[in-house]
Protein backbone atom coordinates (compact mmCIF):
# COMPACT_ATOMS: atom_id res chain seq x y z
CA UNK A 1 0.00 0.00 0.00
CA UNK A 2 2.67 2.54 1.47
CA UNK A 3 4.92 1.57 -2.70
CA UNK A 4 1.40 2.72 -4.33
CA UNK A 5 0.48 5.64 -2.51
CA UNK A 6 3.71 7.04 -3.30
CA UNK A 7 2.99 7.07 -7.14
CA UNK A 8 -0.97 8.47 -6.66
CA UNK A 9 -1.41 12.34 -8.28
CA UNK A 10 -2.72 13.46 -5.15
CA UNK A 11 -2.11 17.12 -3.95
CA UNK A 12 -1.01 15.70 -0.33
CA UNK A 13 -0.43 11.99 0.75
CA UNK A 14 -0.41 10.80 4.72
CA UNK A 15 0.68 8.08 5.92
CA UNK A 16 -1.52 6.56 8.84
CA UNK A 17 -0.49 5.46 12.59
CA UNK A 18 -4.47 6.21 13.94
CA UNK A 19 -6.99 3.98 12.91
CA UNK A 20 -5.17 2.16 10.22
CA UNK A 21 -2.84 0.90 13.16
CA UNK A 22 -4.12 -1.74 15.70
CA UNK A 23 -3.55 -1.28 19.21
CA UNK A 24 -0.52 -3.63 19.39
CA UNK A 25 0.73 -2.52 16.75
CA UNK A 26 0.93 0.88 17.79
CA UNK A 27 5.00 0.53 18.70
CA UNK A 28 8.53 1.84 17.38
CA UNK A 29 8.71 -1.30 14.88
CA UNK A 30 5.86 0.11 12.86
CA UNK A 31 6.74 4.01 13.40
CA UNK A 32 10.26 2.89 11.67
CA UNK A 33 8.22 1.52 8.86
CA UNK A 34 6.54 4.95 8.18
CA UNK A 35 10.18 6.89 8.78
CA UNK A 36 11.94 4.36 6.25
CA UNK A 37 8.96 4.94 4.01
CA UNK A 38 9.53 8.49 3.93
CA UNK A 39 12.88 8.90 3.34
CA UNK A 40 13.55 6.27 0.95
CA UNK A 41 10.52 6.03 -1.52
CA UNK A 42 10.38 8.83 -4.01
CA UNK A 43 6.88 10.40 -3.41
CA UNK A 44 4.30 12.32 -6.42
CA UNK A 45 2.49 14.13 -3.66
CA UNK A 46 3.69 17.87 -3.15
CA UNK A 47 2.73 17.66 0.17
CA UNK A 48 3.89 14.66 2.57
CA UNK A 49 2.43 13.63 5.76
CA UNK A 50 1.82 11.70 8.97
CA UNK A 51 -1.13 11.68 11.11
CA UNK A 52 -0.26 10.54 14.85
CA UNK A 53 -2.27 9.58 17.09
CA UNK A 54 -4.43 11.94 19.21
CA UNK A 55 -2.91 13.85 22.12
CA UNK A 56 -5.25 12.52 24.48
CA UNK A 57 -3.52 8.94 24.09
CA UNK A 58 0.30 7.33 25.25
CA UNK A 59 1.47 6.92 21.71
CA UNK A 60 1.33 10.96 20.22
CA UNK A 61 4.14 12.03 22.02
CA UNK A 62 6.41 8.79 20.42
CA UNK A 63 4.53 9.34 17.04
CA UNK A 64 5.41 12.76 16.68
CA UNK A 65 9.15 12.31 18.24
CA UNK A 66 9.80 9.24 16.00
CA UNK A 67 8.41 10.60 12.88
CA UNK A 68 10.10 14.36 12.87
CA UNK A 69 13.64 12.99 14.15
CA UNK A 70 14.07 10.31 11.98
CA UNK A 71 12.22 12.02 8.25
CA UNK A 72 11.95 15.23 9.56
CA UNK A 73 13.39 16.83 6.62
CA UNK A 74 11.18 14.96 4.13
CA UNK A 75 7.96 15.75 6.18
CA UNK A 76 5.74 18.79 5.68
CA UNK A 77 2.75 17.96 8.02
CA UNK A 78 1.82 16.56 11.22
CA UNK A 79 -2.17 15.72 11.05
CA UNK A 80 -3.50 15.44 14.57
CA UNK A 81 -6.65 13.66 14.95
CA UNK A 82 -9.62 14.22 17.20
CA UNK A 83 -8.54 17.49 18.16
CA UNK A 84 -10.99 18.88 21.09
CA UNK A 85 -9.12 22.41 22.37
CA UNK A 86 -6.48 24.18 21.81
CA UNK A 87 -4.51 22.77 24.36
CA UNK A 88 -4.30 19.86 22.33
CA UNK A 89 -2.26 22.51 19.25
CA UNK A 90 -0.81 23.64 21.79
CA UNK A 91 1.47 20.24 22.64
CA UNK A 92 2.23 19.42 19.69
CA UNK A 93 3.02 22.92 18.52
CA UNK A 94 5.88 23.08 21.64
CA UNK A 95 6.82 19.31 20.92
CA UNK A 96 7.84 19.99 17.07
CA UNK A 97 9.39 23.17 18.02
CA UNK A 98 11.74 21.17 20.63
CA UNK A 99 12.23 18.16 18.02
CA UNK A 100 12.93 20.96 15.35
CA UNK A 101 16.01 22.71 17.24
CA UNK A 102 17.43 19.63 18.35
CA UNK A 103 17.54 18.00 14.80
CA UNK A 104 18.59 21.12 13.25
CA UNK A 105 15.78 21.28 11.41
CA UNK A 106 16.08 24.96 9.17
CA UNK A 107 12.20 24.59 7.93
CA UNK A 108 8.90 24.56 10.69
CA UNK A 109 6.80 21.43 9.96
CA UNK A 110 3.08 22.48 9.56
CA UNK A 111 0.07 20.98 11.23
CA UNK A 112 -3.36 19.88 10.03
CA UNK A 113 -5.88 19.81 12.67
CA UNK A 114 -9.25 17.18 12.52
CA UNK A 115 -12.31 18.56 13.82
CA UNK A 116 -14.18 15.28 14.20
CA UNK A 117 -16.70 15.52 17.92
CA UNK A 118 -19.16 17.57 19.20
CA UNK A 119 -16.50 19.34 21.81
CA UNK A 120 -13.84 20.24 18.37
CA UNK A 121 -16.60 21.53 16.86
CA UNK A 122 -18.18 23.68 19.89
CA UNK A 123 -14.20 25.22 20.36
CA UNK A 124 -13.07 24.90 16.64
CA UNK A 125 -12.76 29.10 16.54
CA UNK A 126 -9.60 28.33 19.30
CA UNK A 127 -8.36 25.64 18.17
CA UNK A 128 -7.89 27.36 14.25
CA UNK A 129 -6.32 30.39 16.26
CA UNK A 130 -4.16 28.30 18.20
CA UNK A 131 -0.64 27.38 16.42
CA UNK A 132 0.58 29.52 13.33
CA UNK A 133 1.86 25.71 12.17
CA UNK A 134 -1.82 25.18 11.19
CA UNK A 135 -2.13 24.95 7.67
CA UNK A 136 -5.89 23.29 7.17
CA UNK A 137 -8.61 22.01 9.36
CA UNK A 138 -9.96 18.96 8.50
CA UNK A 139 -13.71 17.40 9.03
CA UNK A 140 -14.12 14.23 9.93
CA UNK A 141 -17.31 12.98 9.35
CA UNK A 142 -16.71 9.07 10.69
CA UNK A 143 -16.35 10.09 14.32
CA UNK A 144 -18.57 13.27 14.23
CA UNK A 145 -21.55 11.42 13.51
CA UNK A 146 -20.24 8.47 16.15
CA UNK A 147 -20.04 11.64 18.84
CA UNK A 148 -23.24 13.17 17.66
CA UNK A 149 -24.95 9.63 18.04
CA UNK A 150 -26.04 9.93 14.09
CA UNK A 151 -27.52 6.55 12.91
CA UNK A 152 -24.85 5.72 10.14
CA UNK A 153 -22.56 2.70 9.14
CA UNK A 154 -20.98 4.53 6.00
CA UNK A 155 -18.73 7.08 6.92
CA UNK A 156 -19.63 9.98 4.91
CA UNK A 157 -22.21 8.94 3.50
CA UNK A 158 -25.52 10.57 2.11
CA UNK A 159 -28.34 10.56 3.94
CA UNK A 160 -32.04 10.75 1.11
CA UNK A 161 -34.49 10.33 4.24
CA UNK A 162 -32.65 14.01 5.80
CA UNK A 163 -34.01 16.77 4.20
CA UNK A 164 -30.80 18.67 3.19
CA UNK A 165 -27.28 18.32 3.53
CA UNK A 166 -26.83 17.15 7.57
CA UNK A 167 -23.17 18.29 7.17
CA UNK A 168 -23.90 21.93 6.44
CA UNK A 169 -23.70 23.19 9.63
CA UNK A 170 -20.33 21.65 10.46
CA UNK A 171 -18.85 22.07 7.57
CA UNK A 172 -19.44 25.74 7.45
CA UNK A 173 -18.11 26.07 10.63
CA UNK A 174 -14.83 24.82 9.64
CA UNK A 175 -14.77 26.13 6.42
CA UNK A 176 -15.20 29.81 8.34
CA UNK A 177 -12.69 29.30 11.01
CA UNK A 178 -10.33 27.95 8.69
CA UNK A 179 -10.17 31.01 6.21
CA UNK A 180 -10.59 33.74 9.05
CA UNK A 181 -7.10 31.98 9.56
CA UNK A 182 -5.61 32.27 6.57
CA UNK A 183 -6.40 27.93 6.51
CA UNK A 184 -7.04 25.28 3.94
CA UNK A 185 -10.82 23.20 4.62
CA UNK A 186 -10.53 19.57 3.82
CA UNK A 187 -13.56 17.64 3.89
CA UNK A 188 -13.06 14.44 5.14
CA UNK A 189 -13.31 10.53 3.61
CA UNK A 190 -16.65 8.96 2.35
CA UNK A 191 -15.43 5.00 2.58
CA UNK A 192 -18.18 3.80 -0.53
CA UNK A 193 -15.12 3.30 -2.74
CA UNK A 194 -17.23 1.53 -5.47
CA UNK A 195 -19.94 4.60 -5.30
CA UNK A 196 -17.82 6.85 -7.27
CA UNK A 197 -21.14 8.82 -8.28
CA UNK A 198 -21.93 9.20 -4.81
CA UNK A 199 -18.46 10.53 -4.06
CA UNK A 200 -18.54 13.21 -6.68
CA UNK A 201 -21.85 15.14 -5.29
CA UNK A 202 -20.66 14.80 -1.65
CA UNK A 203 -17.46 16.52 -3.01
CA UNK A 204 -19.18 19.06 -5.02
CA UNK A 205 -21.46 19.72 -2.00
CA UNK A 206 -18.25 20.54 -0.08
CA UNK A 207 -16.35 22.67 -3.16
CA UNK A 208 -19.75 24.52 -3.32
CA UNK A 209 -18.99 26.22 0.32
CA UNK A 210 -15.76 26.85 -0.78
CA UNK A 211 -13.55 23.80 0.26
CA UNK A 212 -9.78 23.08 -1.10
CA UNK A 213 -10.39 19.53 -1.63
CA UNK A 214 -11.16 16.07 0.21
CA UNK A 215 -10.09 13.02 1.46
CA UNK A 216 -9.62 9.74 -0.99
CA UNK A 217 -9.41 6.85 0.71
CA UNK A 218 -8.78 4.73 -2.04
CA UNK A 219 -6.75 5.31 -5.67
CA UNK A 220 -10.13 5.45 -7.85
CA UNK A 221 -11.25 8.23 -5.56
CA UNK A 222 -8.15 10.42 -6.35
CA UNK A 223 -9.32 11.35 -10.09
CA UNK A 224 -12.55 12.30 -9.27
CA UNK A 225 -11.55 14.55 -6.11
CA UNK A 226 -9.03 16.12 -8.50
CA UNK A 227 -11.61 16.55 -10.87
CA UNK A 228 -13.95 18.52 -8.70
CA UNK A 229 -11.37 20.83 -6.46
CA UNK A 230 -10.35 22.60 -10.02
CA UNK A 231 -12.37 24.91 -11.84
CA UNK A 232 -13.53 23.64 -15.78
CA UNK A 233 -11.25 25.91 -18.49
CA UNK A 234 -14.40 27.30 -19.01
CA UNK A 235 -14.68 28.02 -15.84
CA UNK A 236 -10.95 29.11 -15.90
CA UNK A 237 -10.99 31.05 -18.90
CA UNK A 238 -14.19 33.62 -18.13
CA UNK A 239 -12.37 34.32 -14.76
CA UNK A 240 -9.29 35.31 -16.67
CA UNK A 241 -11.61 37.38 -18.83
CA UNK A 242 -13.76 38.90 -16.24
CA UNK A 243 -10.34 40.42 -14.13
CA UNK A 244 -9.25 41.79 -17.93
CA UNK A 245 -11.97 43.39 -18.28
CA UNK A 246 -12.29 44.97 -14.55
CA UNK A 247 -8.82 46.01 -14.70
CA UNK A 248 -9.07 48.12 -18.28
CA UNK A 249 -12.25 49.46 -16.26
CA UNK A 250 -10.40 50.86 -13.55
CA UNK A 251 -7.06 51.91 -15.04
CA UNK A 252 -9.71 54.11 -17.38
CA UNK A 253 -11.01 55.26 -13.88
CA UNK A 254 -14.74 54.16 -15.19
CA UNK A 255 -17.54 53.16 -12.24
CA UNK A 256 -20.14 50.48 -12.54
CA UNK A 257 -18.39 47.77 -15.29
CA UNK A 258 -20.81 45.51 -17.79
CA UNK A 259 -19.00 42.58 -18.26
CA UNK A 260 -20.51 38.88 -19.87
CA UNK A 261 -24.14 41.34 -19.17
CA UNK A 262 -23.04 41.70 -15.91
CA UNK A 263 -22.86 44.25 -13.73
CA UNK A 264 -18.94 43.35 -11.86
CA UNK A 265 -16.99 45.25 -9.42
CA UNK A 266 -14.24 44.63 -6.55
CA UNK A 267 -15.82 41.82 -5.59
CA UNK A 268 -16.36 40.31 -8.65
CA UNK A 269 -12.27 40.46 -9.50
CA UNK A 270 -12.06 38.94 -6.19
CA UNK A 271 -14.07 35.78 -6.98
CA UNK A 272 -12.49 35.78 -10.56
CA UNK A 273 -8.77 35.96 -8.69
CA UNK A 274 -10.07 32.93 -6.60
CA UNK A 275 -11.06 30.66 -9.55
CA UNK A 276 -7.64 32.02 -11.17
CA UNK A 277 -5.59 30.83 -8.09
CA UNK A 278 -6.97 27.61 -7.75
CA UNK A 279 -6.69 26.85 -10.82
CA UNK A 280 -3.35 27.91 -11.42
CA UNK A 281 -2.48 25.52 -8.55
CA UNK A 282 -3.67 22.82 -10.48
CA UNK A 283 -1.35 23.95 -13.68
CA UNK A 284 -4.15 25.43 -15.76
CA UNK A 285 -3.69 28.46 -17.98
CA UNK A 286 -6.03 30.58 -20.28
CA UNK A 287 -6.91 29.22 -23.56
CA UNK A 288 -8.52 32.25 -25.07
CA UNK A 289 -7.48 36.06 -25.42
CA UNK A 290 -8.98 37.52 -21.93
CA UNK A 291 -10.74 40.73 -23.69
CA UNK A 292 -11.06 43.61 -21.68
CA UNK A 293 -14.45 44.30 -22.85
CA UNK A 294 -16.06 46.02 -19.64
CA UNK A 295 -17.75 49.44 -20.19
CA UNK A 296 -19.65 51.78 -18.11
CA UNK A 297 -22.87 50.02 -16.67
CA UNK A 298 -26.31 51.72 -17.08
CA UNK A 299 -27.05 53.08 -13.48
Amino acid sequence: MLEKAASLPADEVFIDLEDAVAPLDKNDATRDRVVRALTEQDWQARTLGVRVNAVNTKWCYRDILAVVEGAGQRLDIVMLPKVEEAAHVHFAHHLLGQIEAAAGLERQIGLEVQIETARGLMNVEAIGAASPRIEALIFGPGDFAASLGIPQLSVGGEEPLYPGDRWHYALSRIIVTARAFGQQAIDGPYAAIRDLDGLRRVATTSRLLGYDGKWAVHPDQVPVCNEVFQPTQEEFDRAAQLKAAYAEATSESLGAVIHDSEMIDEASRKMAEAVLLRGRASGMTATTSPPADGRPGDS
